[in-house]
């Protein structure tokens, strides 16, 4: 078995551990983009103690490019567990956050979540850039 082997893929209006991607479909040569990656955005993911997102990485993979280049990552912390036990600190993280990046070229953005119970998730999204 190969890590490859372990991403899921599902459509994320249907499916809560799918990371979405938020950007535009066409950006201009060297401007500025903003991305944006949330998990559980149409059927709510419960991050809870027991069940949460960890952390979300971005990566971008440019036209004609052997590898991809690692955007940004974010890790979810609080999931509700204090001293007293589980689900007693009412701070929730929510999975989701926002970068900014700029690009000669084309590509595809990609985002990976890891939920602690439903392992590797995966999405992409092509970017288009003009001059």
């Amino acid at each position: 078995m190969s890590i490859k082997d372990l991403f899921q893929t599902a459509d994320w209006k249907k499916e809560k551990h799918v990371p979405v991607i938020e950007s535009p479909e066409l950006t201009a040569k060297g401007v500025l983009t903003q991305v944006k990656v949330s998990v559980g955005k149409e059927i709510p993911h419960p991050n809870t103690t027991e069940h949460y997102i960890e952390w979300i990485e971005v990566y971008f993979l440019a036209q004609d490019a052997k590898s991809p280049v690692c955007l940004g990552r974010c890790e979810f912390s609080s999931h509700g567990a204090w001293a007293q036990g589980p689900n007693t600190s009412g701070v929730y993280t929510e999975p989701q956050f926002s970068l900014n990046f700029k690009t000669d070229k084309a590509g595809v953005i990609s985002a990976v979540s890891y939920c602690n119970i439903h392992g590797l998730w995966e999405n992409s999204k092509e970017l288009k850039v003009t001059e």
